[in-house]
């Protein structure tokens, strides 16, 4: 019965907005994760159908074993639609099920009559279309190989280089990211060895996004933060990206997706990586840990409106069909303060982030579709009091994925400049769940800010304008001339 607890708990915390589904469930112990996830899901599934029958049933009004809404619907949903009924022992919350197993079926079949459905999956809630349209990416993890061999494997397994959705086992190279791969969306890859390994990372094109513009150098005197790790996939491509070398913080606070973290980063070979199980803003700026610290990757809480992948999808209401899923809504006044309160946090991670003496850059990222969140946040971050002392600018559009077409709002921003150096994603039309990226920079010059030689060159080649050394001026020229001619 604690198998149902459980679920039940992942629910709630679901209904409380307290994180998404694949973040909750990989809270789970790993023994109890495919078999918790399973039933979670496919409640969701049926969420808005179970709810009318139990009410129907007057279930929750005269069974007080039965404590929760969402015990209720995880119980009943194995009694009505599981092989083998509900999965436990005859203890009294089982039989207080039971008790009523006549009316839920009756109130079931009343159902499908009412809306002229033959099968029970045509109950279920359909997958939001705009997922159809993303496809399944796959980082390959380059601190274990390279991506030449990486493809060379899939071909071997029967796997053709082509679109994504052109063939039924076809993928192709990404454009903007290296190292990232394009499948057919349904294409599954946690059985295979090279998931099991940490070879390849089940990874959206738009989440691999922040680690590739932070571009940490691969040197030893790189200091970088994670600083909202878990499950830990920016982590480890922040590790891939450095090669290993230099040093990457990765905090979470929660002690379970801590775990989590711990676990992915092993599997993942991050031998650059410390997990920290603390809160990023509890660290002090001036700790002599962390105040070498060059780079900061801040990817904090948010309301995860750009999320339309094959899980999320379940947690979306739709009032056209009542038989969509239906978590209770908030007044558009409620939905407003939770944005304003999730954007207050967001812009103190940043205030915190510009306050380490060593910084030169701050990726800053949301899985958001609001300007509140994204544009409204970063202007607020750019007159923030630590700025102007530091200060940090945001980079130029050549520095942030050049060739990405979607930027940010032009109206949201003061200046076409400024909106242009942000980049947005929108779910449906750019093969990506809904997300948005800057990127801070020190200003040249400010304490803590020289580049180093590989960081300088490369951004030299971005066209980004950095101090020089002064060319010697003519009569130094002539000078120089003349001393070699009588040392020859």
């Amino acid at each position: 019965m604690n198998f149902y607890f459980e679920a039940a708990n992942i629910l709630d915390r679901l209904d409380a907005k307290q994180g998404s589904i694949k973040g909750l469930i990989a809270t789970v112990p790993e023994k109890n994760r495919k078999r918790t996830a399973a039933l979670v899901i496919e409640t969701l599934k049926y969420k808005a159908v179970l709810t009318d029958i139990i009410e129907a049933a007057t279930l929750l009004k005269e069974e007080r074993k039965i404590t929760t809404k969402n015990l209720a619907l995880v119980l009943v949903h194995d009694l009505l639609l599981a092989n083998g009924g509900i999965q436990a022992g005859d203890g009294p919350v089982k039989q207080a099920v039971l008790r009523h197993k006549t009316r839920l079926n009756s109130e079931f079949q009343r159902i499908k009559i009412k809306l002229g459905v033959k099968t029970t999956k045509e109950l279920a809630r359909s997958q939001d279309e705009r997922a159809g349209k993303i496809p399944r990416y796959v980082r390959v993890n380059t601190a274990c190989w390279n991506t030449e061999d990486a493809v060379r494997s899939f071909i071997s397994r029967g796997y053709v280089l082509s679109g994504p959705f052109d063939h039924p086992k076809g993928f192709a190279k990404d454009a903007h990211i290296p190292d990232l791969l394009l499948f057919p969306p349904d294409t599954q890859f946690v059985e295979i060895s090279f998931y099991r390994e940490g070879k390849i990372i089940l990874q959206d094109k738009a989440s691999c996004f922040p680690a590739f513009i932070l571009a940490p150098p691969a040197e030893k005197g790189t200091v970088a933060i994670d600083a909202t790790a878990a499950p830990g996939n920016k982590t480890s491509h922040l590790a891939a990206l450095m090669k290993n070398k230099g040093k990457v913080f990765a905090f979470e606070r929660d002690r379970k997706r801590y775990a989590t973290l711990q676990t992915m980063l092993s599997r993942a070979k991050c031998e650059n990586v410390e997990a920290v199980n603390a809160d990023f803003l509890t660290i002090s700026p001036d700790d002599p840990k962390y105040s070498a610290v060059t780079h900061i990757l801040l990817d904090p809480s948010c309301s995860g409106s750009g999320i339309v992948n094959r899980l999320d999808h379940l947690l979306e209401s739709d009032g056209a069909d009542r038989y969509l899923i239906a978590i209770e809504s908030e007044s558009l006044e409620d939905e407003e303060e939770r944005l304003h309160k999730l954007a207050s946090f967001q812009l103190m991670m940043i205030r915190h982030a510009m306050k380490f003496p060593a910084v030169k850059r701050i990726v800053y990222s949301t899985c958001s579709v609001h300007a509140i969140e994204n544009e409204n946040v970063v202007k607020e971050a750019l007159k923030t009091e630590e700025c102007n002392a530091g200060p940090f600018r945001l980079a130029p559009r050549n520095m942030v994925l050049p060739t990405w077409p979607r930027r940010g709002l032009p109206e949201e921003m003061d200046s076409p400049d400024e909106a242009a150096s942000l980049v947005r994603c929108s779910p449906g039309d750019d093969a990506t769940n809904g997300f948005f990226v800057c990127l801070f920079m020190r200003v040249t010059g400010s304490p803590g800010s020289e580049p180093s030689p590989s960081t300088k060159r490369t951004h030299e080649a971005d066209g980004l304008e950095l101090d020089r050394p002064s060319r010697p001026s003519k009569k130094r020229k002539k000078k120089r001339k003349k001393d070699t001619q009588s040392e020859s």
